[in-house]
Protein backbone atom coordinates (compact mmCIF):
# COMPACT_ATOMS: atom_id res chain seq x y z
CA UNK A 1 0.00 0.00 0.00
CA UNK A 2 0.83 3.87 -1.05
CA UNK A 3 2.08 5.68 2.00
CA UNK A 4 2.23 9.04 0.55
CA UNK A 5 -0.87 11.52 0.67
CA UNK A 6 -2.60 11.04 -2.83
CA UNK A 7 -4.67 14.55 -2.22
CA UNK A 8 -2.79 17.22 -4.57
CA UNK A 9 -5.29 20.39 -4.27
CA UNK A 10 -8.43 20.91 -2.18
CA UNK A 11 -10.83 23.54 -4.03
CA UNK A 12 -13.29 25.75 -1.19
CA UNK A 13 -15.96 27.17 -2.87
CA UNK A 14 -17.20 30.90 -1.82
CA UNK A 15 -19.70 33.17 -2.33
CA UNK A 16 -17.89 36.94 -1.41
CA UNK A 17 -14.34 36.31 -2.45
CA UNK A 18 -12.96 39.23 -0.38
CA UNK A 19 -14.92 37.97 2.66
CA UNK A 20 -13.17 34.49 2.25
CA UNK A 21 -10.24 35.18 1.45
CA UNK A 22 -9.72 38.20 4.74
CA UNK A 23 -11.24 34.96 6.25
CA UNK A 24 -8.91 32.79 5.92
CA UNK A 25 -5.87 34.74 5.76
CA UNK A 26 -6.23 36.05 9.20
CA UNK A 27 -7.02 32.70 11.17
CA UNK A 28 -4.30 30.92 9.47
CA UNK A 29 -2.05 33.90 8.77
CA UNK A 30 -0.92 33.11 5.06
CA UNK A 31 -1.20 35.58 2.28
CA UNK A 32 -3.11 33.70 -0.85
CA UNK A 33 -2.40 34.38 -4.40
CA UNK A 34 -4.15 35.51 -7.27
CA UNK A 35 -4.83 32.28 -9.89
CA UNK A 36 -7.41 33.92 -12.53
CA UNK A 37 -7.66 35.99 -14.68
CA UNK A 38 -8.32 39.09 -12.92
CA UNK A 39 -10.56 40.27 -15.36
CA UNK A 40 -12.46 36.95 -15.49
CA UNK A 41 -15.97 37.43 -14.24
CA UNK A 42 -17.33 34.11 -13.79
CA UNK A 43 -14.46 32.39 -11.98
CA UNK A 44 -12.23 33.81 -9.18
CA UNK A 45 -9.53 31.61 -7.41
CA UNK A 46 -7.29 32.55 -4.75
CA UNK A 47 -4.18 29.85 -3.79
CA UNK A 48 -3.07 28.88 -0.62
CA UNK A 49 0.72 28.89 -0.62
CA UNK A 50 1.94 25.33 -1.82
CA UNK A 51 3.00 23.92 -4.90
CA UNK A 52 1.95 20.61 -6.73
CA UNK A 53 5.65 19.29 -6.65
CA UNK A 54 5.69 18.64 -2.62
CA UNK A 55 5.10 15.06 -1.83
CA UNK A 56 2.78 14.92 0.96
CA UNK A 57 1.76 17.78 1.16
CA UNK A 58 -1.79 19.50 -0.14
CA UNK A 59 -2.25 23.01 -1.75
CA UNK A 60 -5.81 24.39 -2.75
CA UNK A 61 -7.97 27.60 -3.50
CA UNK A 62 -10.89 29.66 -2.62
CA UNK A 63 -12.88 29.40 -5.54
CA UNK A 64 -15.98 31.88 -6.64
CA UNK A 65 -17.58 30.35 -9.60
CA UNK A 66 -20.98 31.65 -11.44
CA UNK A 67 -23.80 28.99 -10.89
CA UNK A 68 -21.96 27.07 -7.51
CA UNK A 69 -22.88 27.98 -4.35
CA UNK A 70 -20.74 28.10 -1.15
CA UNK A 71 -21.73 25.54 1.76
CA UNK A 72 -23.94 22.68 2.01
CA UNK A 73 -21.22 20.02 0.66
CA UNK A 74 -20.27 17.31 2.74
CA UNK A 75 -16.48 17.61 2.37
CA UNK A 76 -14.39 18.55 5.76
CA UNK A 77 -10.98 20.01 4.36
CA UNK A 78 -8.34 19.97 7.69
CA UNK A 79 -5.87 22.50 8.42
CA UNK A 80 -2.54 21.64 10.26
CA UNK A 81 -1.66 23.50 13.26
CA UNK A 82 0.45 23.61 15.88
CA UNK A 83 -2.08 23.99 18.27
CA UNK A 84 -5.84 24.16 17.18
CA UNK A 85 -6.90 26.25 19.71
CA UNK A 86 -4.74 29.20 18.24
CA UNK A 87 -6.54 29.43 15.37
CA UNK A 88 -9.91 28.74 16.97
CA UNK A 89 -9.16 31.74 18.54
CA UNK A 90 -9.10 34.30 15.62
CA UNK A 91 -12.72 32.33 13.65
CA UNK A 92 -14.90 34.66 15.42
CA UNK A 93 -13.24 37.74 14.66
CA UNK A 94 -12.61 36.92 11.32
CA UNK A 95 -16.68 36.52 10.86
CA UNK A 96 -16.75 32.91 11.34
CA UNK A 97 -18.12 30.68 13.77
CA UNK A 98 -16.77 27.92 16.28
CA UNK A 99 -18.78 24.86 15.38
CA UNK A 100 -17.23 22.33 17.69
CA UNK A 101 -14.81 23.78 19.95
CA UNK A 102 -11.22 21.90 20.18
CA UNK A 103 -11.40 18.29 21.43
CA UNK A 104 -9.22 15.34 21.73
CA UNK A 105 -8.95 12.54 18.89
CA UNK A 106 -7.30 10.25 21.21
CA UNK A 107 -3.63 8.95 19.63
CA UNK A 108 -4.75 11.13 16.25
CA UNK A 109 -4.34 14.90 18.22
CA UNK A 110 -6.87 17.22 18.44
CA UNK A 111 -9.18 18.96 15.98
CA UNK A 112 -11.41 21.94 16.15
CA UNK A 113 -14.40 22.80 13.74
CA UNK A 114 -15.57 25.71 12.35
CA UNK A 115 -17.32 27.27 9.46
CA UNK A 116 -15.65 29.94 7.70
CA UNK A 117 -18.00 33.27 6.25
CA UNK A 118 -19.26 31.17 3.34
CA UNK A 119 -20.61 28.60 5.79
CA UNK A 120 -18.52 26.06 4.25
CA UNK A 121 -17.59 23.70 7.68
CA UNK A 122 -13.24 23.43 7.84
CA UNK A 123 -11.33 21.48 10.54
CA UNK A 124 -8.14 22.47 12.39
CA UNK A 125 -5.61 19.42 13.24
CA UNK A 126 -2.80 19.24 16.01
CA UNK A 127 -0.85 16.65 17.84
CA UNK A 128 -0.94 19.23 21.12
Amino acid sequence: MKTENPVVWFEIYVNDMDRAKSFYEKVFQVELSQLSDPTEEALKMWAFPGDMESKGKTSGALVQAQGVEAGGNSTIVYFASEDCSIEEARVEDAGGKVERSKMSIGEYGFISLAKDTEGNMIGIHSMK
